[in-house]
Formats: structure tokens, C-alpha cells, sequence
């Protein structure tokens, strides 16, 4: 019996010498690869860097150029500015998704290796505890009749014990990097979907843009290049304040409104928590601009089964409407969909500011911040007035009633991607467009007040 032993530990041993040997291969092969793969991504930084120089150069031009009074080359400038921004934010999410495709290729592959090595060493101590439970099984006396001493019967013992204890210890440090390293590559997934999501964002503002390079052509069709003829037809075009209350103002999962309107509800939410008016319409209209697929989902289909379809029963409940009819926003080839209103918001978010209470999702009117300020108990995240001081609360929590451009900013990247994106130059897009937006309905604003000669809030 003893002899076997000992030929079985002297087997495992050279088996985990092999299983280590060949380890020790794949880490080579591993390291080859991890050059490569470490030159690759060094390459797709260094263009990422330069790109986002240049992002930042043009960012300089715009804030440049829309300190200038108004001229045929300063305004032509900012639409240079504006279509080169796009492009080049549009280059560089290619060249991040790149970067995040790489890495989740080495996990994946990181994690391959370790199964493998898993396996093996499962196989291995396998063999170890049915050896094992055969020596159990055997009694002390037909074990000590076989062993040339007691003393090596129970020194091969131990030695099978101990090699028994460092296999248990490989198993687990194996597991647990394991599990790690799938952590890892889930997240990176995460990464990869918001990160294509936000780049078909930003082809939607790319077509945006083509619009601005239309307006470009046309102003420089209709002026042929001479200042002169281009202040003529900014007097010619110029909106009056009766224009401008009449003029529709888009919103998403509900219909238009005159801008008039829209301004009442902003003014509202700017009175009850300290938000700029303008920068709130300029929030909205970045939601509507962006959400062309609002209304066309259905949210049996498209909505998050666990985390919003009990709420959103709770909200339509609470409102009397029917769920079949309400518009929310569909669902795209990855993540969830849902949205509600012309905030955008998804159920769960609206249950935290309207009131809606865990674990029946009932309306509590103590716990609704929206309905205290506009009213309306339970508030409607359909209903413009509600929709706008829900977004109001939100963007004043992120520090919007500061009314600076930098709190404004970080507000509108809170109001995206959440308050820990604010500072990723690939998610910038939003702030930007935000705060161009603002600054023209701030014109706008301006204008009806009386506060200006007037100017081009186009």
C-alpha cells in the first residue's frame, strides 16, 4: 500500500511540475501577447490624445468666437468649429471602443487560460482525494502490515496530506482570480455598450451639424461672402418677441408647445429651486433632439422587467391612464428602454422625486418633491409642467442653481451619464451642446424681456 502511495506522490508532483511548467508557458505566451497588445493600445492613446487636443483647440474657437459680436466670419467660424468638434468627438469614441474591444479580448482570453489551468487542477486533486478515501478505507492494521515501517507509513502520509493542502490552495486562488477577471470583463462589456450607445449619439448630432454646414452654404449663397449683405439679413430674419413666444417649442413623448409655454414652466422651476430658465430649455431640447425614438416603444417590450415595469404599472396606475397607450421610449439593440415624458426620465428615476415608495411602488404624497411644487398629486411625467420641475429638482441636486458655466456643465453630464462621467472627454459632447443651446434660448429670453437690441438667437 505504502509503495503505491509513493508512487502516486512522486506521480502528482511530476504532474504539478508539468501543470507549472506548461503555466509557466502560457504566462510566456501571455507576456508575448501583452506586448503586443500594449503597443497596439499605446498607438490607439496616442491618436486618442491628439483628437482630444484638438477637441479642446476647438472648443477654444467656439468660446473665442461667441464673445464676438455678431459677423458674417465669426458666425461662419463657430459652424467650422461645431462641424469639426463633431467629427473629431465622433473619431475619437471609434478609437476608445478599440482601447475597451482589446481589453476585453485579453480577459476573455486571460480567462480561457485559467479554466484551463482550473481543470487540470481539478483533475489532479481529484485523483489525490480517490487515492485518498481508499487509504481511509483501509485499516490501520493491513496499512502498517504493508508498509516497510510505521514510521514511512505515516511520513508518506503527511507528504500526501501536505501536496492534498497545496492543491486545495491552488483551487482557490485560481477561483478567486477567476471571478475577479470575469468581473473585469463584465465591466469592460458595460463600457463597451454605453460607449457605442453614446457613439450613435453622436452620428445623430453629426446629422445635426450637416444641417449647420446647410445653413453655412446657404448664408454664404445668400450674402456671397460680403458682410454688408449679411447683417441685411440677419435684420431681414430677425424674430420678434411675438414670434418667438409663438414659435413651437419640440418635446419628446408629448406634443409641442409654443415656446411662450415653455418658458412659463422653466421660469416656474427656476423660481422653486434656483435653476437658470435657459439652461433648463436647453436640457429639454437636448432630450428631444436626441431622442428621435421616443414615444415608438411599448413598455411590456422594451422596459427593464425587474427594475421599471412594476413602477411604471405603479405611476400609470396612480393616473388613471391605461399602459398600453403611453408613449415611452423604445428600445435599441442594447440596454433597456422606457422613458417617459419630455425629461426623459425612466420609471425607477421618477419614483425617486414623484413619490412612488418600495416594495409596492404605492404614491406617497410626503415623499413626492415634484407634486409639492407644481401641485399635482401624483405629478404627471407625461405633463410638460411636471416633467420640467422633475428636471429641474434633478439638475439643481447636480448643482445647476450655481448658474456658472462650469455648474451648469457638470449639471448636464449628471443629467446623461451620471456625476462620476463629468469629467470623460468622450461624454462631453452633451455639456457642450447643452450650453450652445442655452446660450440661444438665453438670447431668446433676452429679447422678451427687453434686456438686448436684438441678435441672432438662430
Amino acid at each position: 500500500m505504502c509503495t503505491t502511495i509513493r508512487r502516486l506522490i512522486v506521480a502528482i508532483i511530476l504532474l504539478t511540475g508539468l501543470l507549472l511548467y506548461g503555466n509557466c508557458g502560457v504566462v510566456r505566451a501571455q507576456d508575448s501577447g501583452t506586448t503586443l497588445t500594449d503597443t497596439y493600445r499605446a498607438q490607439l492613446q496616442a491618436q486618442l490624445d491628439i483628437i482630444n487636443a484638438a477637441i479642446a483647440q476647438q472648443q477654444k474657437v467656439l468660446d473665442t468666437k461667441q464673445q464676438e459680436h455678431t459677423s458674417l466670419n465669426r458666425d461662419i467660424a463657430i459652424l467650422d468649429a461645431q462641424i469639426k468638434q463633431a467629427q473629431l468627438s465622433i473619431n475619437a469614441r471609434t478609437l476608445v471602443i478599440q482601447q475597451l474591444t482589446s481589453s476585453i479580448e485579453d480577459k476573455q482570453n486571460t480567462i480561457f487560460g485559467l479554466n484551463t489551468q482550473l481543470n487540470s487542477e481539478l483533475e489532479s486533486l481529484g485523483a489525490i482525494m480517490r487515492e485518498k478515501d481508499q487509504l481511509d478505507t483501509t485499516s490501520l492494521v493491513v496499512a502498517v502490515m504493508s508498509a516497510e515501517s510505521l514510521s514511512q507509513f505515516f511520513g508518506d502520509l503527511a507528504s500526501f496530506d501536505q501536496i492534498n493542502v497545496q492543491m486545495q490552495s491552488s483551487f482557490t486562488k485560481i477561483q478567486t482570480t477567476k471571478q475577479t477577471t470575469q468581473q473585469e470583463k463584465d465591466d469592460l462589456e458595460a463600457q463597451l455598450e454605453e460607449e457605442t450607445q453614446l457613439r450613435q449619439v453622436q452620428q445623430l448630432q453629426a446629422s445635426q451639424i450637416t444641417d449647420q454646414e446647410d445653413q453655412k452654404q446657404q448664408i454664404l449663397t445668400e450674402t456671397k461672402g460680403q458682410e454688408k449683405a449679411y447683417q441685411a439679413l440677419i435684420a431681414q430674419n430677425q424674430k420678434s418677441a411675438a414670434q418667438i413666444r409663438a414659435a413651437l417649442f419640440q418635446l419628446t413623448g408629448s406634443a409641442a408647445i409654443p415656446f411662450g409655454k415653455a418658458l412659463d414652466y422653466a421660469t416656474l422651476a427656476a423660481k422653486e429651486t434656483g435653476i437658470r430658465p435657459a439652461f433648463l430649455l436647453g436640457i429639454i431640447a437636448e432630450e428631444s433632439d436626441l431622442g428621435q425614438n421616443v414615444g415608438t416603444g411599448s413598455w411590456t417590450v422594451d422596459m427593464n422587467k425587474t427594475r421599471d415595469m412594476p413602477i411604471f404599472k405603479a405611476i400609470t396606475a396612480s393616473l388613471g391612464l391605461n399602459p398600453d397607450t403611453m408613449p415611452v421610449s423604445k428600445k435599441p439593440w442594447y440596454g433597456y428602454g422606457g422613458a417617459m415624458g419630455p425629461a426623459q426620465f425612466i420609471p425607477s428615476t421618477w419614483a425617486l422625486y414623484a413619490g412612488y415608495v418600495k416594495p409596492d411602488w404605492h404614491y406617497d404624497s410626503s415623499k413626492d418633491r415634484v407634486g409639492k411644487l407644481t401641485g399635482a398629486t401624483p405629478p404627471n411625467p407625461w405633463n410638460p409642467e411636471d416633467a420640467f420641475m422633475a428636471a429641474a429638482i434633478y439638475l439643481t441636486d447636480s448643482g445647476a442653481d450655481g448658474k456658472t458655466s462650469a455648474t451648469e456643465f457638470k449639471a448636464a453630464m449628471c443629467y446623461l451619464a451620471g456625476c462620476g462621467n463629468t469629467n470623460n472627454k468622450s461624454l462631453q459632447f452633451y455639456g457642450q451642446q447643452v450650453a450652445a443651446l442655452a446660450q440661444k434660448y438665453q438670447c431668446q429670453i433676452d429679447i422678451l424681456n427687453n434686456n438686448t437690441n436684438g441678435g441672432n438667437c438662430n
